[in-house]
């Protein structure tokens, strides 16, 4: 299968090591992974901040570079992107008039999926460990970000996905239901309410008693490892595609730890 890397604002700019982790998980199945070069934003901040015909460019720019006919689908390591991809594009293009690109915007966001609803989905991955080689041993606790769950209805696919990876410890995490606050720039314009829910958040956390905290959307994660950073915890977080991708060869690079070897994390 050819598949199209839809990689983010945010990943592309900040957190590569997922993109390069959803790839190399992809290409260890046996699919090719291709890279439209005309990708930018896809207008996600643009949307939930009210400003529809500003989006509608962005929106327009984003269609163009993935409505090619030469991949089967499209796959994103961010839950809320792809809800915007899914949901808002032809939301957004119909209520501007432009039925065209409305047409089209849902043509590319039936193609599009979330990494997780991929694998699960597509391409039957049921068992991270014998199917993709995954290991991680680590004291993990996951945070089910909201566009995942209430957009797009994943359920607990990266969870059971997380589940299966060899080694790892996963820690149910409490209240996880509950929005760690970020919301784009919600963080911004209601700071002292994202700064109030972030503190529940990394305090549910830190009761898990994890070293890392894991889940699918590269922004929510930056929120609450800052926030947990700014407590002076040393509990890190990191995409789960970078955990499925960690194997015992070539394990996954953790923020401020040194790289595991032979089996055991570095002391």
């Amino acid at each position: 299968m050819k598949i199209a890397l839809f990689a983010t604002c945010i990943v592309d700019a900040m957190y590569p090591a997922t993109a390069k982790a959803t790839v190399a998980i992809l290409e260890r199945l046996g699919h090719e992974v291709v890279f439209p070069g005309g990708q930018a934003c896809c207008g996600q901040m643009h949307v939930n901040s009210g400003y529809f015909k500003e989006a509608v460019p962005v929106i327009a720019n984003h269609v163009a570079a993935f409505e090619s006919d030469d991949y089967d689908v499209a796959v994103a390591p961010s839950g809320s992107c792809v809800a915007s991809v899914k949901h808002q594009h032809p939301m957004i293009a119909r209520s501007c008039g432009d039925r065209a690109l409305e047409k089209r915007a849902a043509a590319v966001g039936a193609k599009t999926y979330e990494l997780s609803e991929l694998l699960v989905d597509v391409l039957g991955i049921t068992d991270a460990g014998s199917q993709l080689g995954s290991w991680f041993p680590h004291r993990v606790t996951y945070h089910p970000s909201c566009h995942g769950m209430r957009l797009l209805r994943l359920g607990d696919r990266q969870q059971r996905l997380l589940n299966t990876v060899r080694g790892i410890d996963l820690i149910p995490l409490p209240e996880p239901d509950q929005c760690c606050g970020f919301g784009g720039t919600f963080s911004m314009k209601n700071a002292d309410v994202s700064s109030a829910m972030l503190e529940d958040k990394a305090a549910n956390i830190t009761a898990t008693g994890a070293s890392l905290c894991s889940g699918g959307d590269a922004s929510c994660l930056m929120h609450i490892g800052g926030g947990l950073s700014r407590q002076g915890s040393s509990i890190r977080t990191l995409h789960f595609a970078e955990i499925l991708a960690s194997t015992e060869q070539h394990p996954a690079q953790i923020a401020g730890e040194v790289q595991l070897l032979s089996g055991k994390a570095a002391q």
